[in-house]
């Protein structure tokens, strides 16, 4: 690949997938489109290529790249955060957005890579490709609606969705109070706390760590023909064993502070089923959650504490 642009490239993903892509392709022209609105300039620290820094539901960046070839499009860009409320914007963005990327493909004749999500399967166990369409939120609804989009344009171009599921790993730390569960669970245990969570913490969701998402995201466009796979690890962790791994990253020994659930609707169990991705994609996650998390707190969290410590009031920024 010599051309490359991806969208959303400054947030937690978008950002990782950026500097592995730069890592791979160092002659590529790399191109990053982000409007850093819940993002950071901190995640691209170290990245070479251009930033393109606009909204992609903004038709008026598509004039810079007008004359410009594009080998691949990889698409992340969206309004991720599922307490937004205005339903019109989220699908504007979300869709509209995703509409102005598959343009621009058909007019390069380049294949696209986006990122879709498990909310498409709302709160039911079975998390078969085919189950998907039922979600909970206008997020879910979102995503769900660019996967049909998408299938519109397959007769023009290869396209190829991914369902992330519960994403965690380095560069997510801008996210606040959105980061992963794994996060949280970590700054609370760092601050010498019991780690909250809810009784009795038996609940189980399939955690994948990033650098396996970014594989299968870069991994997608091998795929013979337009596709929408799973990314997860394919086996659910429960919320105590979360707490068995970062204490064993910590060389800590917390006990889990057990809570009531005040959430009806709450989402007990995750589980993607990987057969897809590995059929179309040929992937197969390097890391258990229990070796992301200890990668994670052990090359990422720790080091970068230390580091802020000499700074004060750096820790978790």
């Amino acid at each position: 690949m010599k051309h490359i642009l991806v969208t959303g490239g400054s947030g937690f993903i978008g950002s990782n997938l950026s500097l592995e892509l730069q890592s791979l392709y160092p002659q590529a022209t790399l191109r990053v489109l982000d409007n850093f609105h819940g993002s950071s300039f901190k995640n691209l620290l170290g990245f070479n290529g251009d930033v393109l820094a606009y909204n992609v539901s903004d038709t008026s960046w598509m004039r810079i790249l007008k004359s410009e070839p594009l080998d691949a499009i990889f698409h992340l860009a969206s309004i991720t955060d599922t307490t937004v409320l205005d339903e019109q914007k989220m699908m504007f963005d979300n869709v509209e957005g995703f509409r102005n990327i598959l343009d621009l493909a058909v007019e390069k004749r380049c294949p696209v890579v986006y990122a879709s999500s498990a909310a498409t399967y709302g709160s039911q166990l079975s998390m078969k490709i085919e189950d998907a369409g039922i979600p909970n939120n206008i997020y879910g609804f979102s995503k769900w609606t660019l996967e049909n989009l998408a299938r519109t344009y397959q007769s023009k171009i290869k396209t190829v969705g991914l369902r992330y599921f519960n994403v965690f790993g380095p560069r997510e730390t801008f996210k606040d109070k959105a980061a992963s569960m794994i996060y949280q669970l970590y700054l609370q245990m760092k601050a010498g706390k019991r780690p909250r969570i809810f009784k009795y913490g038996e609940q189980r969701r399939d955690f994948i760590y990033v650098k396996d998402v970014v594989s299968c995201t870069i991994k997608a466009l091998e795929a013979v023909q337009s596709t929408v796979v799973n990314v997860g690890t394919g086996k659910s962790t429960s919320f105590n064993q979360l707490i068995e791994a970062l204490n064993e990253g910590l060389g800590t020994q917390y006990e889990a502070d057990y809570f009531d659930n005040p959430y009806d609707f709450y989402q007990n169990f995750t589980e993607a089923d990987m057969n897809p991705a590995k059929k179309d994609l040929g992937f197969e996650c390097k890391y258990s959650t229990r070796e992301g998390i200890l990668d994670y707190v052990r090359t990422y969290l720790i080091p970068a504490s230390s580091e802020s410590a000499k700074v004060p009031g750096t820790v978790g920024k």
